[in-house]
């Protein structure tokens, strides 16, 4: 079985677009998207509404993982005309490029480290520093992994931690996070006085709780399940931590599709450079990643997920919190 930098190499083939495919699936998730909110904007039954709200969120996951890849050069690399809608769509989903970049980078090159993980991620403590936190540590850990603060991700993850505290740590160098959360203030009032509150709720507010929920959630389950191991950094490896600290979630082909295939996390974290409508390819014509650690979208599964909330080094696995 190969490993390291052999499984790497074995990688490389599957990170080449297809510029056709890539063009198609920007262009046919930004145009549904607006169709979506378009129908929840307009006049209809509210039940009408709130489908097209739902769905339009759902949606908007798919067009971030879009974003998410070009901000990975694996799609439409180099293209000034995709760079100017990428840059546009980061900043109406409160993902602001430069904060984007800088913290999800740094989760690529050091994932599953004990360590030094947190920056783009959930924090991470062992049980010896839960023991040693001091009541407030403890709180603050508390609430940053509560399932409330995972599915309302739209306020205190995208809202503040995107925006408004990117912004605040290098107001020179995150402009684009300022830029952000006033584009997202006059838009939310400017549907309230044209489309009332029902305009505000099904075309801005609910898309983006559905969306940022759901992508908060996928995010924190990817890296938080049953089987994950977490490494020391001095003995840490990158295609370890791909395959045992980074899920391979199973989902049906529907919601495969809302999100581009982001449950093939190991294959991703092994290249992020191979565009997601590849991952699945990757995924079934190389035997090792079958090895992946495996999760799912089930009530059980999720349930499973939120009770680990710490790392036992002796035991080698996460473990909830002490009683």
């Amino acid at each position: 079985m190969r490993e390291g930098k052999e499984l790497l190499r074995a990688m490389k083939p599957y990170a080449r677009e297809d510029r056709t495919k890539s063009w198609w699936a920007l262009g046919s998730t930004l145009t549904l998207i607006t169709g979506l909110l378009v129908v929840a904007a307009w006049p209809l039954a509210w039940p009408i509404r709130l489908a097209a709200s739902v769905v339009a969120g759902l949606v908007v996951v798919r067009g971030f993982i879009i974003y998410h890849d070009f901000m990975h050069g694996a799609l439409l690399k180099g293209s000034l005309v995709a760079k100017a809608i990428m840059s546009a769509y980061g900043v109406l989903v409160l993902t602001p490029p430069r904060v984007w970049r800088q913290t999800h980078n740094y989760h690529h090159a050091n994932n599953a480290k004990i360590v030094g993980s947190h920056v783009g991620s959930y924090p991470m403590m062992t049980v010896a520093m839960w023991e040693k936190a001091s009541p407030s540590a403890r709180r603050w850990y508390r609430v940053a992994r509560h399932p409330l603060t995972v599915f309302l991700g739209y306020g205190g993850i995208f809202l503040y931690g995107m925006c408004i505290s990117g912004f605040l740590r290098r107001p020179s160098r995150n402009w684009d996070s300022a830029l952000a959360l006033v584009l997202h203030v006059a838009l939310a009032v400017t549907l309230t006085l044209t489309l009332g509150w029902q305009g505000l709720l099904f075309v801005l507010v609910l898309p983006l709780v559905v969306a940022c929920g759901l992508g908060a959630y996928l995010f924190y389950a990817q890296h938080n399940f049953e089987g994950m191991h977490l490494q020391p950094r001095e003995e840490w490896s990158f295609a370890r931590a791909a395959l045992e600290s980074s899920s391979f979630m199973e989902m049906g082909p529907v919601m495969n599709w809302f999100t581009g295939n982001i449950g093939y996390h190991h294959v991703h974290h092994l290249n992020a450079a191979i565009p997601f409508y590849r991952l699945p390819e990757a995924h079934a014509a190389i035997p090792e990643l079958a090895a992946a650690r495996r999760t799912s979208l089930t009530p059980r599964a999720i349930a499973a997920c939120f009770r680990l909330k710490l790392w036992d080094p002796e035991q080698g696995q996460m473990v909830p919190y002490p009683r």
